[in-house]
Order: C-alpha cells, then structure tokens, then sequence
C-alpha cells in the first residue's frame, strides 16, 4: 500500500476537530487512507444499505456504536445524520470523534455547511499524485500516466486502464449521475461528458459545447455543474490582474483525473498518446492536477489560475502566494525552445516585483535553468514548486 502524503494534514486536524470531512472522486483511495489512519476507530460503510437503514431509522442508536469515534463512510447517503452528529459534538465538547467521508460534493457540502460549520476541518483527496508514485520505483512514463491515470486501483492492482476506466465511467454514469441530478437522457450526457474531454485545456465555451452535444446552453450548464459536483471535472480561472491588457474572462476545463479523459478520447494504450492531436492539452492537463494536489493534501485551498490577455500572451498556471505568484508554462515536448518562454518573459514584464519565481514543464525528465527560468520535466515539477514556494514565504 502507497502512504497518501495527505496523512499528516489528517491526523493533524483529527486532533484539533471533533470532525474531519474528506471528499474526492470515487476510488481515489478514501477508504483505503481513514482505515490506515485511524485503524482503531469504528468503520461504518453508508452505501451498505443495513447500516444506512440503521443510520436514517435510528439515528441514536446508531450513534451509540460510534461512542469511541467512527470513520463513516458515504456519509451523504445519510445526510439527516450530521445534525445528530453535530448536537454530540456540541455536547461532548471533544476533538478527535469523527471522520466524515463522501464523493458527491454537492449533497455532502449542503449537510456539512449546514450542521457542522465551525466543527469540522475538511479535506479533498484527488488519486495518487506523481510523488506518491515515485515511492514505489521509477515513475510511468508520461505517455503511460497520461493513458492510466492515477487512481489508486489501477497502479495497485496492475490493471487494465481502459477496462478499469471503463466500468469507472459506466458506474458513474448509471449510478452517481442519477442520485446528484436527474439527468434523463444518459446517451446525451455520455456524448457531452466526451465533448468534454476533446476540450481539455481549453477555454470553455458553454454556447459551443452544449450545441455539439445536442442540448440548450442551460443544460449544458446544469450537465457541468453535475460532472463538477461529482469530481469529474473542475475549472480553472483566468487571473484578474491590476494590468492595462485586456483579460479573458472564461475559465478552462481540465479533468481530475487524466486518466479519464484519455479514456473518453478513446485512448487504448499509451501509444496513441504519443501521436494524438490531444497529447499536449493532456500533459498539461496532467501538471495542473499535480499543482492542484500540491495544495490540497496540505490541506490549503486551490490557489490556482491562469493568464490570458488579448495581446496573445498567456501563461498556462499562475500559483499564487499571498502578494505574489509562482508562473507555470506547460509544453509537451521534450526539446525546449525558446518560444516555451516568451509567455513568461512578457508576463514577467507585466507583474514584475510580483513574481516569485517561473517554471517550465516539458516532456522530459531533465533540469536546468535558463533565463531565470526552472525547467523541469513532471516528476521534478512539485519538488521544485515546493522549493521556490518556500523561498518566496521565507520558511
């Protein structure tokens, strides 16, 4: 089994809440992380539907098998039992008595904001990150991350990625998508939630996507708010900086999971990766999760944008700290060029004192630095991320 490097954030909140809320995508390894953690606590399974039965029937009773602490799984199949959960917190006035899990976002920030603000410390746990890997050997390379992804079944039980992905999306489709909305037309969503991979990267464009997959621009935007809620996609907003140029105002859709979008891209084996028209939205695709983990298993909110301007330069992630930024350009191939660095030249031009530090990210594993600029290939990419962060905060 990987150690998740979001442990200690975990069982540092555990020690300074009665309650710690983790969230994330299903079979990112939540499970798996809280039965490790807390190994002597209570574990209830709510998707079992005994124990939810119990849990909505008889609440009470049902919290009195947790007296000693309890990991509660899939809590939003019994949202009604937060309340309860929050009146013994209230009560017993001890930290360390609950961990609360979920994967449907929406449902599960509903019954948490509303009964447990100020009492529970909350956590989002993504599939493995390339640094949780490396702990094992020698990191796929990126053609193989790209096609496989990282949830954590695929990488320890050595499956087949596109069989396994596959009955990911099928389970997701037939099942989460029916309990976060009532979507009717399954055949249509299938086809928007692939319109949406081919967009990976992209600005997003609701008008667009919605009149290519058949459907009104409000659908579409409900369709997006389901696949956000559910942990399938995220969006990436553009940076509003105290600039002259103009900025562009539409945020940009990446995936949670690379894997995913490959495999609704009808990517088989990693091969197709090298030569498909897509590769170098996906590689960026793959360095903005990483950053985004980089955050979240420390327990920090995302702190993520991008720039845009109507000049043509752009940069592809702009890594805030406090009053200044970390600039991120993001380019598939191995040979570095030196147009990979005019977005940050120009942009460096533009914020000047601001910025603390700028990296390049290309396809191959090799460092250096040119112009100031750190280049690095994915699996350097957070090590250094760490190491111009701490400079810049001064720990």
């Amino acid at each position: 089994m990987i150690d998740r490097l979001i442990t200690p954030t975990l069982l540092d909140l555990f020690a300074h809440y009665p309650v710690v809320t983790i969230t994330g995508p299903r079979q990112a390894g939540k499970t798996t992380l809280c039965r490790a953690a807390f190994p002597k606590l209570a574990y209830f399974n709510l998707e079992r539907p005994d124990i939810r039965d119990h849990a909505i029937e008889d609440p009470l009773g049902f919290l009195r098998l947790c007296e000693d602490g309890a990991v509660l799984d899939e809590i939003q199949h019994a949202p009604d039992l937060v309340s309860y959960i929050q009146a013994e917190v209230d009560e017993r006035r001890e930290n360390g008595l609950y961990v609360l899990t979920g994967s449907q976002q929406l449902r599960l920030s509903e019954a948490v904001s509303q009964s447990l603000a100020g009492r529970t410390g909350t956590l989002r746990l993504l599939p493995f990150s390339i640094g949780e890997l490396a702990v094992t050997g020698e990191p796929p390379p990126v053609d193989v991350m790209i096609h496989a992804g990282f949830h954590p079944r695929i990488h320890d039980q050595r499956l087949d990625p596109t069989q396994a992905l596959g009955d990911y999306f099928e389970t997701y489709v037939e099942r989460d998508v029916r309990q976060v909305s009532e979507i009717r037309n399954l055949t249509a969503f299938r086809r928007f939630v692939r319109l949406c991979a081919g967009r990976v990267g992209q600005l997003l464009n609701l008008n667009a996507l919605g009149a290519d997959a058949g459907v009104s621009h409000t659908t579409a935007r409900q369709w997006l708010s389901v696949l956000e809620a559910s942990y399938i996609v995220f969006l990436l907003e553009p940076l509003h900086a105290n600039v002259t140029k103009r900025l562009v105002k539409s945020p940009k859709l990446y995936f949670f999971d690379v894997g995913l979008a490959s495999y609704l891209l009808g990517i088989e084996h990693p091969r197709q990766v090298a030569t498909h028209p897509l590769r170098g939205p996906l590689f960026e695709n793959l360095v903005v999760v990483e950053a985004l983990k980089h955050r979240l298993n420390r327990g920090l909110r995302s702190n993520l944008s991008f720039y845009r301007d109507s000049s043509g330069t752009e940069v592809d992630l702009v890594y805030h700290l406090a009053d200044r930024q970390i600039h991120i350009e993001v380019k598939a191939g191995e040979t570095v060029s030196r147009s990979f660095l005019d977005g940050l030249r120009r942009l460096r031009a533009l914020l000047g004192a601001q910025v603390a530090g700028e990296i390049l990210v290309h396809g191959r594993e090799a460092r250096s630095t040119r112009d100031g600029v750190r280049i690095v290939g994915p699996v350097g990419f957070t090590p250094v991320l760490t190491e111009l962060e701490r400079a810049a905060l001064g720990d």
